[in-house]
C-alpha cells in the first residue's frame, strides 16, 4: 500500500523573514523584501534592485560541520533544515540516519564560489585556491552539506531544474516516502544572490527597474532574489504515531517538459497545463476541488499571460473563482528556492485559513483576468492548494497539498 505523505515542519530563509512567524506576518502584510542591491556594485547595470536576505550569518545554527567552510546557498539550506526539524519537533540525533534523506533543488548551486575563483583568476592570484573552493561550487554540494551537517545517511539528491527545482525536489521526496525507501525526507530548494545570475537576467532585459508587478498590465519584469525553504516530509502513520502537528498532506504532483524552446514557454501553455492535470490525476482530485493556487507569477509579460491561459485551460469555468497569488511580488524570484517557499506558503494557507496577496497590482490586464488577490491578504478556508512552478528548458512542476484528514 502506498504511504500517505504529510508536511510536519517548515524552515525558511527569505528577504522578509527567516522564521515562520515573521515570514507569515510579513507576507500577509504585503511587505516587500525587494530593495537596492547591496552585495555588489550595480553602477554598470541599468537595473539596481533585488530580493537579498539581509544580515544572514550561520552563527548559532547547530551543525556537525563548520558552516564557514560551505557556500552561502548551503548555509541557507542547513539553516532552513534545522529550523524545519525544530518546527517538526524532531531531534536529528534520535533518528535512524539511514532512513532520513535529503532532496533539494537549485538553479545555480554555489555561484559565489565560481565568482571567487574567477576574481582570483583575473587578478592572477590563485594562491588561495585549494580543493575546498573547487568542491564547494557544484550544486550537489548543497544536499551533501546538509547530510553532513545533520548526520543524515539516507537518500541524497539534488535536482537542478532551475526555477521549478523546489517542486521537483518535493515530488522526488514524495516517491522515496511513498515507496518506503525512507521514513523522513527534507525537501526544498536553495539559491544565493550572485553577479552571475543577476547579469544573466539583466542581459536578457528581464529585470524590472523598480518593482515586481505580477499579472498587472504594466508589469516590466522579474526581480532576482535569494533564499531557501525546507519542508519536513513524513509518512502520515509515523507522524501520527509520534503526535506530530501536521500542516497539510502532500497528495499529488505533476511534471512535464514543453519540449519547445530553451527559454521560451510553449505559446499555448501546453506543458504547464499538462503538469497541473497530472498533479490533479495523481491526487485523485477534480479541478473544481482546488481552493487556492500559488502562481509561478514572475511578473514578466509572457509568463503571466501564459500561466493565466494554462490555468483557464485546466480549470475552465472554475478558474475565475479560485484565489491566485504570487509571492514573487514581495520576495523577488528566489530561483530554485521559489517553489519550495511557495509550497510552504500553501501549507500555511491550509493550516491558517488565509491567503497572501499579490502586491503592486494596479491595472487589470485583459489577458490576465483572474482573481490574483490584489494587494491585501484574504481570509479564505483552503482545503486544497496547488503550487505551480515553471523553468527554463520548459520544465514544469505542479504540487497539490490538502487539508489532512486522518484515519483514511
Amino acid at each position: 500500500m502506498t504511504r500517505r505523505v504529510v508536511v510536519t515542519g517548515l524552515g525558511l530563509v527569505t528577504s522578509i523573514g527567516s522564521d515562520v512567524a515573521t515570514f507569515w506576518e510579513a507576507l500577509l502584510a504585503g511587505r516587500s523584501g525587494i530593495r537596492p542591491v547591496g552585495s555588489f556594485d550595480t553602477k554598470d547595470y541599468s537595473v539596481h534592485i533585488g530580493g537579498e536576505v539581509m544580515d544572514f550569518t550561520p552563527d548559532g545554527v547547530e551543525s556537525r560541520i563548520d558552516l564557514t567552510r560551505v557556500g552561502r546557498a548551503s548555509q541557507f539550506a542547513i539553516a532552513a533544515a534545522t529550523h524545519a526539524l525544530k518546527d517538526a519537533g524532531i531531534d536529528p540525533e534520535r533518528l535512524d540516519p539511514t532512513r532520513a534523506g535529503v532532496s533539494m533543488g537549485t538553479t545555480s548551486g554555489e555561484p559565489r564560489e565560481v565568482e571567487t575563483y574567477t576574481d582570483m583568476l583575473l587578478k592572477g592570484d590563485l594562491s588561495a585556491i585549494g580543493p575546498e573552493l573547487v568542491t564547494r561550487y557544484p550544486c550537489g554540494s548543497i544536499p551533501a552539506s546538509m547530510a553532513a551537517a545533520l548526520g543524515f545517511a539516507g537518500p541524497n539528491t539534488m535536482i537542478p531544474t532551475a526555477c521549478a527545482a523546489g517542486n521537483y525536489a518535493a515530488a522526488n521526496a514524495m516517491e522515496y516516502l511513498r515507496s518506503g525507501a525512507a521514513d523522513l525526507m527534507l525537501a526544498g530548494g536553495s539559491d544565493s544572490f550572485s553577479r552571475i545570475t543577476y547579469t544573466g537576467f539583466a542581459r536578457l532585459g528581464a529585470i524590472a527597474p523598480e518593482r515586481c508587478q505580477p499579472f498587472d498590465l504594466n508589469r516590466k519584469g522579474m526581480v532576482p532574489g535569494e533564499g531557501a525553504a525546507v519542508l519536513v516530509l513524513e509518512p502520515a502513520d509515523l507522524a501520527e504515531r509520534r503526535g506530530a502537528r501536521i500542516y497539510a498532506e502532500l497528495v499529488g504532483y505533476g511534471l512535464s517538459c514543453d519540449a519547445h524552446h530553451m527559454t521560451a514557454s510553449h505559446p499555448e501553455g501546453e506543458g504547464a497545463a499538462r503538469a497541473m492535470l497530472s498533479a490533479l490525476k495523481d491526487a485523485g482530485l477534480a479541478p473544481g476541488e482546488v481552493d487556492y493556487i500559488s502562481a509561478h507569477g514572475t511578473g514578466t509579460p509572457t509568463n503571466d499571460r501564459l500561466e493565466t491561459l494554462s490555468i483557464k485551460r485546466v480549470f475552465g469555468e472554475a478558474a475565475p473563482k479560485i484565489p491566485i497569488s504570487s509571492a514573487k511580488s514581495m520576495l523577488g524570484h528566489t530561483m530554485g528556492a521559489a517553489s519550495a517557499i511557495e509550497t510552504a506558503i500553501c501549507a500555511l494557507a491550509i493550516e491558517r485559513g488565509r491567503v497572501p496577496p499579490t502586491i503592486n497590482y494596479e491595472t487589470k490586464d485583459p489577458d490576465c483576468d483572474l482573481d490574483y488577490v490584489p494587494n491585501h491578504a484574504r481570509d479564505h478556508r483552503v482545503n486544497v492548494a496547488m503550487n505551480n512552478a515553471y523553468a527554463f528548458g520548459g520544465n514544469n512542476a505542479s504540487l497539490i497539498l490538502k487539508r489532512y484528514e486522518g484515519g483514511r
